[in-house]
């Protein structure tokens, strides 16, 4: 039987940079200018050996290298030949989400500040605040949400960025986001939400922010499933005590322990099935009623993983 546990495959498609081809400056410009970091100091030599005979296009994937390096005095030599902003590579990133990506600040400063568009998205649905917080870039991903983007827009697989930081385990972009206003109940297009994700894999810190925002505890999920059903059916790669932090914390916020899913399962019979004898001892100290069954007609006994399973459920 496949597992509800399989966590769906996370789309952030990641936009490749295009090879660049050596390029120039205005004739003869190149020097010092980019000698500050040895990176841009290679990628003006290149610019300066092909001096005024760029075509756009060498003009634009030059300008997608030298943002994803941070190299803003190149960036404007090429703007100055006739680079554009708004040009995009085959994945659909202009320069702004490829600096992004890549964390840089100074890029995303200067990028703005020549005009690009801060809510444009490539062709996987993705933000340059999306593509930041993929990428852990908390520098980032703070300067563009001061800057105005949008927390809360989702690419084409419904992951916004609240839901990507969650599933990571980002807990400082959570709070970023959180504060510029992320809505906590968003869901992807698997019909999970952040709560899902932290409670799944042990994320504690940010299921209490996610809690603490307002997300309803008894939010139902795709398949019908609660954030207490995915704690107690926890990966095994998560430690114990996390995920039995994890249930605690949703039974102390008035997670309903007997609600079912699309199956008829209960937490309690997920923590069975699962093997978590201690979310089992956890679930049935809060009131968690083992007679219930499936639309199987099983009740947690017969779905019980282990003797320690069963012991715990005839106690």
């Amino acid at each position: 039987m496949l597992s509800i546990f399989r966590t769906s495959a996370f789309f952030i498609a990641t936009s490749a940079l295009i090879g660049v081809v050596p390029q120039s400056a205005p004739a003869g410009n190149v020097p010092s200018q980019f000698a500050g970091k040895p990176v841009c100091n290679d990628l003006g030599q290149r610019y300066k050996r092909k001096a005024g005979k760029h075509t756009a296009r060498d003009l634009n994937f030059m300008l997608f290298d030298a943002s994803a390096r941070n190299c803003t005095s190149l960036m404007t030599a090429l703007l100055q030949e006739g680079a554009s902003v708004t040009a995009r590579d085959r994945f659909g990133s202009t320069a702004l989400l490829i600096a992004a990506r890549s964390g840089h600040v100074e890029a995303i400063k200067f990028l703005l500040a020549k005009g690009s568009a801060i809510e444009h998205v490539n062709l996987a649905g993705s933000s340059a605040l999306l593509r930041a917080v993929t990428a852990n870039r908390r520098k980032a991903t703070r300067h563009l949400l001061k800057a105005g983007a949008n927390p809360n827009k989702a690419n084409i697989k419904k992951i916004s960025p609240l839901v990507a930081a969650s599933f990571n385990g980002s807990t400082r972009l959570v709070k970023q986001l959180l504060k510029a206003g992320a809505d906590p109940s968003q869901t992807d297009a698997s019909g999970k939400g952040p709560a899902v994700y932290a409670a799944g894999k042990g994320y504690n810190d940010i299921l209490k922010m996610l809690l603490d925002a307002g997300v309803d505890v008894n939010q139902v999920y795709g398949n019908g499933l609660t954030a207490l059903m995915w704690a107690a059916g926890h990966a095994n790669d998560v430690p114990v005590a996390e995920g039995l932090a994890a249930a605690s914390l949703l039974i102390e916020r008035g997670a309903n322990i007997d609600i079912a899913d699309n199956r008829g399962k209960t937490a309690l019979m997920i923590a069975a099935e699962r093997n978590h004898p201690e979310i089992v001892e956890v679930l049935m100290k809060a009131g968690a009623d083992p007679r219930l069954k499936d639309k199987q007609g099983k009740t947690a006994a017969h779905l019980a993983a282990s003797d320690a399973v069963r012991a715990v459920l005839s106690n």
